[in-house]
């Protein structure tokens, strides 16, 4: 649980330094030649470890164990051993990643480090405070720590995923993970809540729509006929928050987690083409192709998002709570209500039953339920209706309305095998793909430059860094 807690906020926050293990060694012998015997080595500027082509300073372990500490997380059973450990085993991931051309594009990494500024500029108020919390001068200097920091997570992230990517259990395989597990070391899962919901979609009128179609319409006519910039339009007028401040830029794959009808439109373009407004669950885009390379394409585009009057929003509360009284009066079950009147494509046919996003399961453990979710049915007895809700939209779409309900509420209890067999599957899963990353681990170690400094060579790493 330890490593689990730290990876995010480490990632996050720690410092990543980089430099070739070549150029370190030529760096040490210069040192060494000017003031040392020639058999003398010296540490050259608190480096700690050089992990094939990334270098981990002393000064990065201090700084990661500050930042954790600021951000709350418990230090206590941290060591200055530990954490180099991690560190050394996120730059060996990374180092393989390049090895292996699994490629991060810096726009990817750009667009990341936007969402974070934005998210803590969101939660201390401005951007000063934000250069304040984490001591730096100004924001390109922030921007370039933070593009370096993601830079090595997601490749990081994109070498662990390759590594486990075909891993898989069998329904025998978890039997059998279970069955080697003592009864009286069975793991106990806590209290956990089934949770349906019926939602309301308000949708903006078709005059509403029409207007933004046409604005968007406008703004190609002007970039084609009268060589307007298509950057500045979306820096004016783009409602996507995520690539407003960037003129509307992108660079995606048909990987790219992106909505099937924005990919299917942009790869059926041409370069310096712009495409018709088209809709999806955002709303009105227009793209341009800025440029093709192979699979992958740089674009700009344009989101507009048709104005939902408040009378419709009145509207989809007025008909939520007209259905929760039909369904304490006994007209019809509230799974019957979700089937017939929920707009939730994704719910609306399992009698309005939420997904655990994590397995797919239909249970949410109180502990590790989602704080917003939380706080929308903490206070619901069992088979209790809620009042109408309002859900905003975080990508910055229409907000939602939805009354919710508690079908199942299970108290804590030790494992049993059929009734929490998704559980004990992601379980077995864990392990196996844990032996599967050790194995991989052991093997990239000994085929990789590692120098592990003396200083450091006593620590009881899980890893043989030292290759003893």
């Amino acid at each position: 649980m330890i490593r689990i807690n730290v990876c995010l906020l480490l990632m996050l926050f720690g410092s990543t330094t980089i430099l070739s293990a070549q150029d370190q060694d030529l760096a040490i012998a210069t040192e060494t030649d000017s003031v040392t015997p020639p058999t003398q080595r010296i540490r050259l500027d608190g480096i700690s470890a050089v992990i094939g082509d990334y270098v981990i300073l002393e000064s990065d372990i201090e700084k990661t164990l500050i930042d954790l500490k600021s951000q709350g997380a418990s230090t206590q059973d941290i060591t200055r051993c530990g954490l180099l450990g991690k560190l050394m085993e996120d730059r060996l991931y990374a180092h393989q990643a390049v090895q292996d051309s699994l490629l991060v594009s810096d726009d990817q990494v750009n667009a990341q480090s936007d969402r974070q500024i934005q998210q803590l500029v969101a939660q201390v108020g401005s951007m000063e405070k934000v250069l304040k919390f984490y001591k730096k001068p100004d924001i390109e200097s922030f921007r370039k720590e933070l593009f370096e920091i993601n830079k090595l997570r997601m490749l990081s992230e994109k070498m662990q995923g390759k590594i486990v990517e075909s891993v898989e259990v069998t329904p025998e395989e978890v039997r059998q993970f279970f069955n080697k597990i003592p009864e009286n070391e069975r793991p106990v899962f806590g209290a956990e809540l089934e949770i349906a919901q019926i939602v309301k979609q308000p949708t903006a009128p078709e005059e509403e729509k029409q207007k933004v179609i046409n604005r968007l319409k406008t703004i190609k006519q002007d970039v084609e006929e009268n060589d307007a910039s298509f950057n500045v339009k979306a820096i004016l007028y783009s409602q996507d928050p995520g690539s407003k401040s960037k003129g509307g830029f992108y660079s995606m794959t048909r990987e790219t987690p992106f909505v099937k009808e924005f990919k299917d439109v942009a790869f059926s373009l041409q370069e310096g083409e712009i495409s018709e407004p088209f809709e999806t669950d955002f709303g009105y885009h227009i793209i341009y192709i800025e440029k093709i390379r192979g699979q992958e394409l740089d674009l700009r585009h344009i989101l507009l998002i048709p104005e939902i009057p408040q009378s419709a929003m009145d509207a989809a509360v007025k008909e939520l709570d007209s259905i929760r009284q039909h369904i304490l009066e006994g007209k019809y079950t509230f799974a019957e209500a979700a089937l017939n009147f929920s707009d939730e494509k994704e719910t609306k046919n399992d009698g309005g039953l939420l997904r655990n996003p994590i397995n797919f399961d239909s249970k949410f453990e109180l502990t590790k339920m989602d704080p917003s979710l939380y706080n929308q049915v903490r206070n619901l007895k069992d088979n209790e209706i809620s009042r109408p809700l309002k859900e905003d939209d975080p990508r910055g779409g229409a907000p939602k309305f939805k009354i919710m309900q508690i079908t199942n509420r299970y108290d804590e209890h030790k494992a049993d095998f059929a009734k929490d067999y998704l559980k004990i599957q992601e379980l077995a899963l864990r392990e196996k793909q844990f032996k599967s990353i050790k194995k991989w681990m052991d093997e990239h170690i000994d085929d990789t430059y590692i120098h592990v400094d003396e200083d450091s060579r006593d620590c009881n790493f899980a890893n043989n860094w030292v290759k003893e």
